[in-house]
């Protein structure tokens, strides 16, 4: 890299050097006859130097492409992921080729219609054919890249399928709070913000039954390989980004305006592991929105495991209301009897996810703690 650099320098001060040649030369013959000679052997150096210029910046392109691919993400692994890439690409291909043309036209141009002694250049005022051509042509591509990239942004920000396993990421200064449905409903319960405090960070509304046996994590989020799974998306006090880069997932995370994003995992972490010969690959969500001083740090972990494992990990977890019984003081008299079963009997705090939280790692289960504050 060194030497190539080294090189290119050597060439721009070189090609530093002519122009200023060629300035000294117009500035002597500004008040005098012009020097025919000169003028030739000016441009056919300034032709070629053209030419190679041209040529030099392809090779550097196509070295700059292929250098960098190592560090391109693997494909997608979710469906819309990849038809996002396709897209993508596409419009890359299109882009390069109109690129390459236009600035080869414009570099040969230079070379072949240099200066000569005797060539008067051509009056060409105007082509309506060409200039309909050159019109036309663009503007076809141009709407038929808009209309599919409309058709992709229409699907993948369609409503999630009924069947779509709910989760709720909620973004505050400075980590995610994920939100899991419990495993006797599978419902999310409701929520209010007036509700937020230490104890209860996502602001769960326990006059909902269905939020008996929702459980948080702050270090992990599971969900099942090769079904739909709808994030809602919130954030406690400014604007965060939900970002996973494997998945081509990306939605802003608004205070007071909740959004949404669905998709399907079809690639597992193990599986991942093995594709990519990285058996220390995982998931993670990251946060793209530079949200404070400790931004660096809003980031989690993704576990994506087939639902078999999926579902015995969610029953080994327990409800944020088993650990937390101060939370019973919130539940409406009518529905105490309803609650009752999620409560400790001694009063005490029974373990939840926020305190003990089993993940999958290549194949076994591990135990780590991460404690909700």
């Amino acid at each position: 890299m060194v030497y190539i650099v080294a090189i290119l320098s050597v060439i721009f001060l070189g090609m530093a050097a002519l122009v200023v040649s060629r300035i000294a030369t117009v500035v002597k013959n500004a008040n005098g006859p012009v020097e025919e000679g000169r003028i030739g052997t000016s441009n056919r150096i300034n032709g070629a130097l053209f030419m190679i210029f041209f040529i030099l910046g392809i090779i550097g392109v196509v070295w700059s492409f292929l250098y960098a691919k190592q560090f391109f993400l693997p494909e997608a692994s979710s469906p819309h992921g990849r038809r996002t890439d396709f897209l993508f690409w596409l419009s890359m291909g299109i882009i390069m080729v109109a690129f390459v043309i236009t600035n080869a036209l414009l570099f040969l141009f230079s070379w072949m219609y240099q200066h000569k002694e005797g060539r008067r250049a051509a009056y060409y005022p105007e082509n309506h054919k060409l200039e309909l051509i050159w019109t036309v042509v663009p503007a076809i591509v141009m709407a038929i890249l808009v209309f599919t990239g409309w058709r992709a942004w229409r699907d993948i920000m369609s409503e999630a399928p009924a069947d779509a396993q709910v989760f709720e990421i909620v973004g505050k200064q400075f980590n995610w709070i994920v939100r899991y449905p419990g495993v006797d409903d599978n419902k999310l319960g409701s929520y209010n913000y007036k509700l937020i405090d230490n104890n209860n960070e996502t602001g769960i509304d326990y006059s909902d039954e269905s939020s008996f046996d929702d459980f948080v994590s702050t270090s992990e989020l599971h969900i099942p390989a090769g079904k739909p799974v709808l994030l809602k998306i919130r954030a406690r006090d400014v604007l965060h980004s939900v970002f996973i880069p494997h998945l081509r997932v990306k939605m802003d995370a608004v205070p007071g305006m909740p959004t949404r994003f669905w998709f399907v995992a079809d690639k597992t972490t193990d599986e991942m592991r093995n594709i990519t010969g990285n058996q220390d690959f995982g998931y993670e969500i990251a946060c793209t929105e530079v949200c404070g001083q400790g931004h660096f740090s809003m980031r989690i972990r993704l576990i994506v495991e087939d639902e078999a494992s999926w579902q015995a990990w969610c029953k080994e977890q327990k409800p944020l209301l088993s650990s937390t019984p101060d939370l019973a003081a919130r539940i409406p008299a009518n529905l105490k009897a309803k609650a009752a079963k999620y409560l400790p009997a001694d009063g005490a705090a029974a373990p939840s996810d926020s305190s003990t939280a089993s993940t999958k790692q290549g194949g076994g289960l591990s135990v780590a703690s991460a404690t909700i504050r």
